[in-house]
């Protein structure tokens, strides 16, 4: 087996058929390919879709639930030599994504690669596709000089899984901790801007200043050098806005956005200034928390400049 593209799921039946419909159309110009995807307790018919599509599914339990557990689960039970991993809510675009995002390494320019990130239309709030367009550019860096990668559209060799995995015990962020030791160790990371996938984020407003809480928590570990006092999140916050409102004005979008602007820009540097200053260790409750962050609301479903190219982040589960 070539590739194996793995699916961390939790309620996900609204995009994966989209998600599973564009795989199913990949030209893989004979490579073989399978798909897994890693469940951890949905029931909103995510897991008949995925049988429909005829892919491996495990399954996790909610209580040993973590971001980094969740994919070695999909790891260990794929087969293939490159391990695609990609978010339930991300669908990607054209028939060349797949092979575009493993060619890399195919070549042997990188050990660990990501694709392009984009928001769909109408359904990503203004700021956050600011951000996509900013960290996730049209141009691609083969190799890059740094460790940031984003499992929301990446792939890594399996060799590179094994010798590193993935932290189990990390609130978020768990594709940059393996990054870095890899990084460090002289392996090479890549961003591919021709594999790109359309990044879907329906978040509350509470549940995106979590995800940046969450990964600012992780990044601690990551990047201990990195701290964001209460200034930092009022200045940060005030050129944010700035920023996007000066964008939404070029495109003469500032009236119908500018209340957004203002509260995703509040919600991300607030969480992540919370998130910096939290050294508690964490409760069973909070972990729930933030892997789980949208158990406990009806809606459906970084701060230095370094940890906000986060901007896509997460994949919810």
């Amino acid at each position: 087996m070539d590739i194996s593209i793995i699916i961390r799921t939790l309620n996900e039946a609204k995009w994966l058929p989209d998600l599973l419909q564009a795989v199913r159309q990949q030209e893989l110009r004979g490579l073989s390919c399978e798909t897994v995807l890693v469940d951890s307790g949905s029931t909103d018919g995510t897991l008949e879709i995925a049988a429909s599509f005829g892919c491996k599914i495990v399954k996790i339990e909610k209580s040993k639930f973590t971001f980094g557990r969740s994919l070695n689960y999909g790891c260990e039970a794929a087969r293939g030599r490159y391990l695609v991993l990609i978010s339930g809510h991300c669908v990607p675009v054209g028939k060349d994504w797949l092979f575009n995002l493993c060619q890399p390494l195919e070549d042997d320019i990188c050990d660990y690669g990501y694709g392009r990130q984009i928001a769909r239309a109408g359904y990503s709030k203004y700021s956050e596709k600011c951000l996509l367009l900013k960290y996730f550019p049209d141009s691609s860096k083969l190799p890059q000089g740094d460790f940031f990668c984003n499992n929301a559209n990446s792939v890594l060799r399996r060799d590179t899984w094994e010798k590193y995995r993935f932290d189990e015990e990390v609130t978020g962020l768990e594709d940059m901790a393996l990054a870095k030791q890899l990084w460090l160790d002289g392996g090479k990371i890549g961003y591919a801007a021709d594999a790109v996938v359309e990044h879907i984020h329906e978040e509350s407003w509470a549940q995106i200043r979590r995800r940046y809480e969450r990964e600012a928590i992780a990044l601690q570990g990551i990047m201990p050098e990195i701290h964001v006092s209460f200034s930092d999140f009022l200045r940060y916050t005030a050129t944010g806005i700035l920023f996007d409102s000066a964008a939404a004005l070029q495109e003469r979008r500032f009236l119908s956005h500018i209340g957004e602007i203002i509260m995703f820009r509040t919600m991300q540097y607030w969480g992540t200034w919370r998130g910096n200053n939290d050294h508690r260790k964490l409760s069973r409750e909070a972990k729930e928390k933030y892997f789980y962050p949208r158990s406990t609301e009806r809606s459906p479903s970084r701060g230095s400049e370094f940890s906000n190219r986060r901007a896509s982040a997460d994949e919810g589960a």
